[in-house]
């Protein structure tokens, strides 16, 4: 009785080690520190691609979605301190259908501002490149393209500039 006791306590000890599931896998931003080989949908239904990115420019990528309060607070902050970010290319990437980006854009006048590329990630690419859960996401990467940190939801806007100056902006 008492080494059944003991096994049954050692057991039950021992169970969570071995059955928990653990998730070791990196997500590929981590193993591939660079911007991705993303295609985006501009709002002329061109594609770009990371061979347009202007070269040696820092580039903050911003995931969003055109209806999250939190996006468009950060895109609201983004766009007031824009003279902040003159020397940046600010990718801005949704998954949300076509029309729904074209009515952010519009909403926040997004064509009078030559650094903001924003496009539809139509194959919804950047999700699983970054394992996004939280929008925004922004990753910062710097002139040469590596890729520098990132930041899961809301971000205040200076540390996004203070983030940036790191980078040499």
């Amino acid at each position: 009785m008492k080494k059944t006791l003991l096994f049954v306590i050692a057991f039950i000890s021992i169970a969570p080690k071995i059955f928990s599931q653990t998730d070791t896998a990196k997500a590929p931003y981590e193993k591939v520190p660079v911007f991705p080989p993303v295609r985006l949908v501009l709002p002329d239904k061109s594609a770009f691609y990371k061979k347009d990115l202007p070269s040696k420019k820092p580039v903050m990528l911003m995931v969003f979605n055109p209806q999250c309060e939190h996006c468009q607070h950060e895109t609201d902050e983004l766009l007031k301190h824009m003279d902040w970010f003159k020397n940046t290319t600010i990718v801005m990437a949704t998954s949300m259908p076509y029309d729904s980006m074209m009515n952010f854009r519009e909403r926040y006048n997004l064509a009078t501002h030559s650094n903001i590329i924003l496009g539809q990630d139509d194959q919804y690419f950047l999700y699983s490149f970054y394992a996004i859960r939280n929008l925004p996401f922004i990753a910062f990467y710097d002139k040469k393209g590596k890729l520098i940190s990132v930041s899961r939801g809301t971000m205040p806007i200076d540390k996004v500039a203070a983030e940036l100056k790191k980078q040499g902006n």
